[in-house]
């Protein structure tokens, strides 16, 4: 059961009216969700340019792995605000390269995130070309744009943490992949000598057919040669 935004009222009513629309329409369901890229070169940042949640997202990216952030600053609050984080969202689509983008913003009242329970920015959401990740709030507070998100974040730190790996792992994952090469390399080094030698054994072979049948050539000629003196010598 989806737990409903704090507020009673017109704010309920909007959001189950936006739900189950996006929800009829398939946009809110689990198949159609993308899974995140194993390492991104380029992090879009789609979130207001002086709130606390640009600030956690980017310190949290930088301490865990090399990578490039580009922001696209909008409002977050505000009557103006879905239409600014709908462009935000068009916007940071031209970057070359991206690979993943992070929505949201810091914690507030009910009031506060209205925007990302328009129906606007949840569908400029799923249309993303790249997954995204929704990080609105606190992680009490469930958007629109949560549901429909590929990945939803606790927190702007959370999704940092969601996108970017930490450089530990990256580095272990190497040390594997690095031995399991190793192991393929010899494995295929094994089995390329093994041919080889086969293929030796089978280029020898031709040369000793050839001097066993020039042994037995010489054998039956001088059996020949006999047999012949012999009848010469009977018909002498």
């Amino acid at each position: 059961r989806i737990a409903l935004p704090q507020g009673l009222g017109d704010l309920h009513a909007n959001f189950e009216r936006v739900r189950l629309k996006l929800e009829a329409e398939g946009l809110l369901a689990e198949e159609r969700k993308r899974a995140l890229p194993h390492l991104p070169r380029v992090l879009g940042i789609v979130t207001s340019r002086a709130g606390a949640a640009l600030h956690d997202i980017i310190q949290i990216a930088n301490t865990r792995c090399p990578v490039r952030i580009v922001v696209s600053p909008c409002q977050v609050q505000g009557s103006d605000a879905p239409a600014s984080i709908v462009r935000a969202l068009k916007l940071i689509q031209r970057v070359p390269q991206l690979d993943v983008v992070i929505v949201g913003r810091g914690g507030g009242a009910s009031e506060d995130l209205l925007a990302f329970n328009d129906e606007r920015v949840a569908r400029a959401i799923a249309a993303c070309q790249v997954p995204v990740v929704s990080a609105v709030g606190h992680e009490v507070d469930i958007t629109i744009a949560d549901l429909v998100a590929d990945v939803r974040a606790a927190t702007p730190s959370n999704a940092a943490e969601l996108t970017v790996p930490e450089r530990r792992i990256l580095h272990g994952e190497l040390r594997t992949a690095h031995r399991s090469l190793q192991r393929a390399i010899e494995v295929r080094f094994g089995r390329a000598r093994l041919r080889l030698e086969r293929s030796s054994q089978q280029l020898r072979e031709p040369r000793a057919a050839l001097a066993r049948a020039r042994a037995q050539l010489t054998g039956l000629h001088a059996a020949l040669m006999r047999a012949h003196n012999r009848r010469l010598q009977r018909e002498r």
